[in-house]
Formats: structure tokens, sequence, C-alpha cells
């Protein structure tokens, strides 16, 4: 089995998905805090909810499958600093900072989907499905748990645009 981060491969190749479902749905203040005694996951997967002590709900998943798509989307990990280019100068900043950036402004060569998105995906996609992606996806990673969709609501936002 080969794996990339928390996405796995079987030998033939069928893709298999790891550290979702992991979140508690009870009261932290209702369960022994010992089980919370640190906090367990990836760094740059995690919720901001596990940084600053909230509860703990199923949208700290929803955030992290959806940084997970925008990792497979873009091939750039989370946790890296990527470069970015604005006329002359270079930045480097973290994935969800480049993608808000760039669905914001875009460009004026390429498409805002275009610039983010694997270069080895641009040619074999549908751009309006994969913008529709990363649009669904930064809805999910928002810093505020109540402003993040469930993750049927994911699937029927994905699933609505299906032809």
């Amino acid at each position: 089995m080969v794996c990339y981060n928390n996405i796995f491969l079987n030998v033939d190749y069928q893709p298999k998905v790891a550290d979702f479902g992991l979140s508690k749905l009870q009261s932290r203040s209702k369960i022994d805090h010992s089980n919370f005694s640190r906090m367990r996951g990836t760094r740059g997967y995690m919720a901001p909810e596990w940084v600053y002590n909230l509860p703990i709900t199923s949208k700290v998943d929803v955030y992290s499958y959806e940084i997970v798509l925008l990792e497979i989307v873009t091939e750039k990990s989370p946790n890296a600093m990527h470069t970015s280019y604005n006329g002359e100068i270079r930045e480097h900043k973290r994935l969800l900072m480049l993608v808000r950036e760039n669905v914001n402004i875009g460009t004026s060569e390429k498409s805002w989907i275009e610039e983010i998105i694997d270069p080895m995906l641009t040619d074999n996609c549908d751009k309006a499905k994969m913008e529709l992606l990363v649009k669904v996806a930064l809805q999910c990673v928002a810093e505020d748990k109540d402003e993040r969709p469930t993750m049927t609501q994911v699937v029927e936002m994905l699933m609505s645009h299906e032809e």
C-alpha cells in the first residue's frame, strides 16, 4: 500500500482515505479530559476548534476532508509554504491563503482555476466542476464552524451541479 499523507492506495490503486470520522461528538466538559490532553491529527488538516479548545463537532471532519480535496486539486501540501507571484513580488503563502487569494483576485492571462490546479489536471478536467469543487471546499474550511456546511450539504451542493 502506498501512502500520500492521509490517502492510501491499495495494490489495485484504489484510494482509501484515512484520518476522518475521528471527531468526538460530545461536549468536552462531559468527558474525561485525559482523552483530550493533547491534539491528535495531522497539522494543517485539523480544524481551528482543536487549537482553540472549542467543542468538537462533525464539522471538524468537514474541514479536514476539504483540506484533502484542495491538496488533491492543487497538488500542494497544506503545511508547506508555496510561492505566488504578484508582478515581480514573490510571496510565500500557505495553501488556503494561496487558494483564497486566487479565487478572489484571479489573473489576466489564465482563469483563477488554471492558476491553482495541478498542471497535470489542466487538460483532462472539467474546469467548471473544478471551480465548484474549490468554492465548496473554501466554504468548508471557514474558520468559524457555524459558517461551514455539513457533509450532507456538501454532497447536495456538488450533486446539484451534476448533469
